[in-house]
């Protein structure tokens, strides 16, 4: 939905521009755009070094590319079905084949590490590692959202200046007046329909990461200690909210009986 999303938002401005009778494509000023595309490239740049930024475009293309994400419903699934497998084959962890490196990281400890402590402690650390390494997205699109406007100021600002320059033309200082302030409008447009979006998206990814992988942490810890079927789906579960549980079905139809009651 993210690149729909965007999209809707660049076409309600434009929309109401048209609606309010000027030209859309007065909009499409490129000293405007480099000034507020390169400069919030630039000073958001300045912040990190280049191999944290060199991650940034690759995160984008994830945060705008359509992908079906497996459910936390579906990860409990999954987690209990390998639990029955390895309780009725011992060998079955052992020769169980997945894409997922993590969950096969996590699989390799609990079969050579008999401290579930120690298990817990070095998935942790990878858990923290990936939330670290996906922040650097989140915050870098997080700082073109904040210096977009100010350099949209900068851009006006500067047009002005030239307009000061032409006061000896009249006719000339309405347009160039309108032409100054495209700058802060991309400046503020790009700022709340692009970067800021890009950056809730991003953390929203990362969040959803994390939990699967903190899913499968308390999945493989029960493994470890031989739990039954029921106290690791009642583990997992807590991970669900009202909604995936069905409570939240649950007590919307009470209130409506209640109500009719």
């Amino acid at each position: 939905m993210t690149p729909a999303g965007i999209l809707l938002a660049l076409l309600a401005v434009a929309g109401a521009m048209t609606l309010d009778h000027g030209h859309v494509v007065s909009l499409f000023k490129f000293s405007s755009l480099l000034l507020v595309v390169g400069g919030s490239l630039g000073a958001s740049m300045a912040g990190f070094g280049w191999a944290q930024v060199r991650t940034v475009p690759r995160a984008v293309l994830i945060a705008l590319r359509p992908r079906k994400r497996t459910s936390n419903r579906e990860t409990i699934e999954s987690l209990i079905g390998i639990a029955r497998e390895a309780r009725s084959n011992p060998l079955a962890l052992e020769e169980l084949e997945t894409d997922d490196g993590f969950l096969k990281k996590g699989i390799q400890l609990i079969i050579s590490t008999s401290d579930p402590v120690r298990v817990h402690e070095l998935l942790t650390a990878e858990i923290d590692g990936l939330r670290s390494r996906h922040q650097t997205a989140v915050k870098f699109m997080s700082d073109m959202g904040g210096y977009s406007p100010t350099f949209g100021i900068i851009g006006t600002v500067v047009g002005l200046i030239g307009v000061l320059g032409q006061l000896s033309s009249p006719g000339k200082l309405g347009p160039d007046i309108a032409s100054a302030f495209t700058a802060t409008l991309w400046g503020v447009m790009l700022a709340n329909a692009v970067w800021l979006p890009l950056s809730n998206k991003l953390r929203r990814l990362s969040e959803g990461e994390v939990t699967y992988r903190e899913m499968v942490v308390v999945g493989l810890l029960a493994m470890q200690l031989n739990a039954s079927t029921t106290e690791l789906r009642d583990r997992l579960e807590a991970f669900l909210s009202p909604v995936e549980r069905g409570d939240g079905d649950t007590s919307a139809s009470k209130g409506t009986q209640e109500k009719a009651a």
